[in-house]
């Protein structure tokens, strides 16, 4: 099917408009939102799963106690560090599989700030009445001041636990203590204990649950060396859980065992290399594993260095996908501790670096939700996270970072543009078919198009190979680009060769793939097909397209702007057509200082409710996203007196000269100057070569442009003379 401009879309573009008006409201994740997510879950399929989980894990405690007494074996442990150990399953082969904390005693990086009131984008998100799942050792300490009456026992835990405190305090604290707000500051968080993770987690995305963090893993010293990167028993049930509950996505931490040298066997390299050292949930398909890093991000939000962590476990899973998938910073962050009401203490490690992450998918959930009314599907929104995170070091993916660094900000900037420069499409795939897009690539910027699947779980899981290489990946789709005759292949790894640079070519192994043209130009063709036979005969996937110019929509000053005819109902005005472009009109008394505003997709309107007599003045622009709107405008003013109305021909105050205007320097770094005949009120706009308004003021003096990101840009200025444009390049 060829991309067409949806009619749906301009649904989304009304939603979005709520923004920009000032009407918008909160609703969050109130239970009718709930039950539209859960709304078309095959409830059949989850009941008899948590059922059987309900039955294995009555077997579970039987085995643990028989275990217990046969080998005289700690059932749970409390380390000085503050680590928290405890016997929580038994693996096929019998291999008793201990739980652990995963931080180090001791928001930025992904740049969920910049979606906050007053950050760089100026979102206004907080995850206020936004819900979050929190599995750990225990429950948080809920009467921390940080946490009002935000953080619940939602499972009626005895056990509170520091640990599940700080992890807590790192999503939605509140910010009392300014330097611990919470990445969802004005969330609420699900807090449990992992005694019953599976089984309760299962009952949570069924009743819509959208996200749960998970800070723990099994134990790396006390396992056999087949078990590193294996897709075993418990990676196939939380696959399961997340099929049958598609818009529940779990978060959890790779772990800390990069120095531990607990697997003397590694599908590559030697046991200090630090590879291959993924367990249990963290070698799902569907899940996201968050490796911990190092970075530097500047005021503008752009990620200046980054470095894989030197306690982050890396891969190579035995199948050879990309996990981690993606990375957040899990050093010294200052987060609640459960010593008091008031207590709060600094820790690093990957369970830090998790909730980073789970918070700021949380605001995108929230954003999607404000834009279009719903949420994503999971493979939506771990789709668009690995689509738009920073890239780090070689080209592609990596077995230590994934993807690279989580960056909030480009996510919501693609929701932003849906529709104009970007897709983020939810579709379905049936036995045989083929689907196809064709876009118009934008100039200066890489078109990458990526899909993203929740595939069921594999029915052949390991009970013992050691670096097994079976794919656990059951529905295998692929995405290729096309123009020409030339064919654009995805990214993929090579566990054999896991320190090396990826490379591109058919992926068999990932529900994930991406593909990337450099200097595209033209019009290409995105295909996703699948290989083999359909589980179940069709596959949901999402397609996430950036760098493509999607729409006709044009950000131009609407011209022509004219009074048609007038009844004793009311005045009709109209300007130039502009194709798959909305207008917003707005219309005053010149007595009054408030606007009223009305959406049209026509080129004219009109305007009702005049009162005789009174002068009013009218004025237009062009909307094709919330974030990609032109300025308005001149205003035309006429007196309404019924069918007899007519503009009104302001005198110039002075004869206009043709506007012309130079800048300098330029290229520039922190000023730049204008050098054109102006007058008081002319008004500058300076936008990125996607569209986008970023800075507008009065033109008066040197214009500050220290803050932009290096780059190409046009300075638009307007003025009585007209309005000119010219370009220039911050360094």
């Amino acid at each position: 099917m060829d991309y067409r401009f949806p009619f749906s879309a301009k649904g989304a573009i009304f939603s979005i408009l709520f923004s920009l008006l000032g009407v918008g409201s909160i609703l969050g994740q109130t239970r009718d939102t709930k039950e539209q997510v859960s709304l078309n879950y095959e409830y059949g399929n989850m009941s008899t799963f948590i059922s059987e989980m309900e039955a294995d894990y009555e077997a579970k405690l039987k085995l643990i106690g028989e275990l217990v007494k046969s080998k005289n074996i700690t059932v749970t442990e409390k380390r000085t560090d503050g680590t928290e150990i405890a016997l929580e399953d038994v693996g096929t082969d019998g291999t008793p599989l201990f739980y652990t904390t995963l931080n180090d005693p001791a928001s930025q990086t992904s740049r969920a700030h910049t979606l906050y009131d007053k950050g760089l984008l100026n979102l206004g998100l907080s995850g206020t009445q936004m819900e979050v799942g929190v599995w750990d050792s225990g429950v948080a300490l809920s009467s921390h001041q940080e946490f009002d009456v935000r953080a619940k026992n939602a499972d009626q835990a005895n056990e509170v636990s520091l640990h599940a405190t700080l992890v807590t305090g790192n999503l939605i604290s509140a910010g009392v203590e300014p330097n611990a707000r919470g990445v969802a500051y004005g969330a609420e968080a699900l807090t449990h204990d992992w005694s019953r993770d599976k089984i309760e987690v299962a009952e949570a995305a069924a009743n819509g649950l959208l996200l749960s963090n998970h800070s723990y893993g099994i134990l790396s010293d006390r396992v056999p060396d087949w078990y590193f990167g294996a897709y075993i028993k418990v990676s196939q049930d939380w696959d399961r859980i997340m099929y049958n509950a598609p818009h529940y996505l779990m978060v959890t931490a790779a772990g800390n065992a990069q120095k531990s040298f607990d697997n003397d066997a590694p599908n590559f390299g030697k046991t200090a290399d630090g590879f291959d050292l993924l367990l249990g949930f963290t070698t799902t398909k569907n899940g996201l594993t968050v490796a911990g890093a190092n970075t530097e991000i500047d005021g503008n939000g752009d990620l200046k260095k980054a470095s894989v962590a030197g306690y982050s476990s890396f891969g190579p899973v035995d199948d050879g996908r990309v996990k981690p998938d993606l990375a957040g910073d899990g050093g010294n962050i200052l987060s609640t501790s459960s010593a008091t009401n008031s207590s709060y203490q600094v820790s690093s490690g990957t369970s830090m670096a998790a909730p980073g992450v789970t918070g700021s998918l949380l605001l995108l959930q929230q954003y999607h939700e404000e834009l279009f009314g719903s949420y994503m599907k999971a493979a939506t929104l771990k789709g668009l996270a690995l689509h738009t995170a920073d890239d780090v070091n070689a080209k592609g993916p990596d077995y230590k970072m994934g993807w690279g660094i989580m960056n909030a900000k480009a996510a919501a900037e693609v929701l932003q543009n849906k529709g104009y420069t970007t897709l983020v499409n939810e579709e379905r795939l049936s036995n045989g078919e083929t689907y196809t897009i064709t876009v118009n690539a934008m100039e200066g910027v890489p078109l990458m198009a990526s899909i993203s699947w929740t595939d069921p779980a594999s029915e052949n899981i390991n009970r013992g190979e050691l670096n097994s290489t079976a794919a656990a990946l059951v529905n295998d789709l692929d995405i290729r680009i096309t123009k020409d005759g030339q064919t654009y292949f995805p990214w993929k790894l090579n566990p054999a060769k896991a320190n090396d640079a990826a490379t591109k070519g058919d992926n068999v192994v990932d529900p994930f793939e991406r593909v990337e043209v450099e200097q595209a130009s033209g019009t290409y063709t995105i295909t996703i097909s699948h290989k083999g036979t359909l589980t179940t005969g069709l596959q949901d996937f999402s397609l996430i397209v950036t760098g493509a110019q999607v729409s006709e929509c044009s950000i131009e000053i609407p011209s022509n702007l004219d009074l048609d005819n007038a009844t004793e109902d009311g005045a009709a005005l109209s300007w130039k057509e502009a194709e798959e472009t909305l207008f917003e009109i707005q219309y005053k008394s010149v007595d009054s200082d408030e606007w009223n505003s009305e959406l049209t997709w026509e080129s004219s309107v009109e305007l009702k409710a005049l009162e005789v007599g009174k002068v009013y003045e009218a004025r237009v622009r062009s909307i094709c996203t919330e974030n990609v709107v032109s300025e308005f405008s001149e205003p035309i003013e006429f007196e309404f007196k019924g069918a007899e109305t007519a503009l009104i021909e302001n005198a110039p105050m002075f004869i206009p000269q043709e506007l012309t205007i130079s800048v300098y320097p330029n290229p520039t770094v922190d000023y730049l100057n204008v050098n054109a005949e102006l007058s008081k009120d002319a008004e500058f706009s300076i936008v990125t070569t996607s569209g986008n308004v970023i800075q507008k003021g009065k033109t008066q003096g040197s214009i500050n442009v220290s803050s932009l990101s290096a780059g190409l840009y046009v300075l638009v200025v307007q003025d009585y003379a007209g309005i000119k444009s010219t370009k220039f390049y911050k360094n």
